[in-house]
């Protein structure tokens, strides 16, 4: 979808974790798809995801002796159609907090839009379009991340009564040979390999065209009508989706697995390299602000974790 730029990122993760099985064990796990829906995927944070960091694209210029920030316009680059994190009508969390963060400066706001797919950066920051990307997931290298303003977590979905009340880790036996959607290339896709769960996955593309697709609500979509048993998702989709089911849906984050790659990231703010001072200023300001923000994601169904990986706020499940 992280809407994949966080979950792009988190895709190298997976796809390392997935050759070191394929090496100790046989040539019988077929490598997910590279992309990302990273951040989200993102994060990001698919259903994050918004531009995959570590899709293709040119770094941001980085060779210009001072900033090129605009002293009265936030400016943001986003992504047109990409909920919940964004959108033109200014409905996802990331519009919200840049209204927040755009009032404290006494700016006005402005967007440069363009889909979450290779090249969001370059043809946005890198251009100098906009002087932020509000998500990217930390130790991206396409821009300089600021400090992180939430950490959250990929999450499994199912609807309750089903025989999964109580599940909260993918090794659960309950889960053996049922049928889990998964988002193709993201870390949880490497945990399910290791933990024998592919026969019967069904895979969703991580990177899609935000404007007529999403892979978290095709995905919540078959789980509502039973086509699949559960999912995993990426925090911030699978509470967003969630609470817009239609049906009441389950959300656990995954916080106990011990297979695979990490399944938490931290995700913060994206400026260019140049950017340091507005760097700093970002950082004072998630300082600032951070329970406002947190009241914010709280309102969207993002699971927040804090460093100790505890929820900070409920996962939501939806009704």
């Amino acid at each position: 979808m992280v809407t994949l730029r966080a979950e792009s990122w988190l895709t190298g993760l997976a796809v390392c974790a997935a050759l070191a099985v394929m090496l100790c064990a046989t040539a019988t796990l077929a490598q997910q798809g590279m992309a990302p829906g990273a951040a989200q995927s993102g994060a990001p944070p698919n259903g994050a995801m918004h531009l995959p960091p570590g899709a293709p694209g040119a770094r941001p210029a980085t060779e210009a002796p001072f900033e090129m920030v605009d002293p009265k316009v936030f400016r943001v680059c986003g992504d047109p159609h990409n909920l919940p994190f964004s959108n033109t009508e200014g409905e996802g969390f990331e519009n919200k907090v840049a209204d927040l963060f755009a009032k404290d400066l006494g700016k006005t706001i402005a967007y440069a839009w363009y889909p979450s797919a290779p090249g969001f950066v370059r043809n946005t920051l890198g251009v100098y379009k906009c002087d932020i990307i509000m998500s990217m997931p930390q130790g991206n290298d396409l821009v300089q991340v600021t400090n992180p303003y939430y950490r959250t977590t990929y999450a499994l979905i199912f609807l309750p009564g089903h025989g999964f009340d109580g599940v909260d880790t993918l090794t659960d036996p309950r889960l053996k040979d049922k049928r889990i959607g998964v988002v193709a290339g993201t870390p949880p896709a490497t945990n399910m390999v290791l933990d024998g769960l592919m026969d019967k996955a069904k895979p969703y593309p991580l990177v899609v065209d935000t404007r007529y697709d999403s892979s978290g609500a095709a995905m919540m979509k078959d789980l509502a009508a039973g086509a699949i048993d559960a999912g995993v998702l990426w925090g911030p989709l699978a509470g967003w989706f969630a609470k817009h089911a239609g049906v009441p849906v389950t959300v656990v984050p995954l916080l106990k697995e011990k297979n695979g790659p990490p399944l938490s990231y931290r995700i913060g703010m994206g400026v260019r390299f140049s950017d340091q001072n507005w760097k700093r200023q970002l950082n004072g300001m998630i300082r600032a602000k951070q329970s406002e923000i947190n009241a914010v994601l709280a309102q969207y169904g993002v699971p927040l974790l804090d460093e100790s990986d505890r929820l900070i706020v409920p996962a939501s499940s939806g009704r």
